[in-house]
């Protein structure tokens, strides 16, 4: 009996590093919190608003380097999907000081709606997001499919969205 527990645990442990490793944690279909943000240009915008579409909301901060370092494949991701109806909503922390998510923003001619989560409350609303970055796919129907934590693998992710928006 011990050593059944013990194996167990093993395996739910060996499991557990193998998602953290990977990058992706399987999410059941959950609806997606309503939360709204602000984007650049100041207006509200509310997750509501692009049921329909296959989004990705990535939230990232200026000052994390796995962030810089994903914008690129994240450019490509939407530039290869947007037609189809998907959409990248990234959302900066609420820590990072806005003058600099504009600039970021302005000097890398990001396509993709970028906003401000000032008061934290979408971070809080899809369950207290920490760590940089976090990227939440949701489907059309407005259900978290998978929340990457890390920098994902866009192979994989681009596939992922293909067939959700097919």
């Amino acid at each position: 009996m011990g050593q059944s527990k013990v194996r167990k645990g093993l395996i739910v442990g060996l499991v557990a590093v193998l998602i953290a490793v990977a990058g992706w944690m399987l999410l059941r279909s959950d609806p997606a919190p309503q939360a709204t943000v602000t984007a650049l240009d100041g207006k509200p915008l509310s997750l509501a608003s692009m049921k329909g579409k296959v989004v990705l909301v990535n939230f990232w901060a200026t000052s994390c380097p796995g962030c810089v370092e994903e914008m690129p494949d994240l450019v490509k991701l939407y530039q290869a999907n947007h037609a189809a109806g998907f959409e990248i909503l990234a959302v900066a922390m609420q820590y990072d000081p806005p003058d600099y998510v504009r600039n970021f923003t302005s000097q890398r001619q990001l396509p993709f709606t970028v906003a401000l989560d000032s008061n934290g409350s979408a971070s809080q609303a899809f369950g207290g997001i920490k760590l940089t970055p976090t990227s939440v796919l949701i489907d059309r129907h407005g259900n978290i499919i998978q929340q990457v934590i890390g920098t994902p693998d866009f192979v994989t992710l681009d596939k992922t969205v293909k067939n959700l928006l097919n």
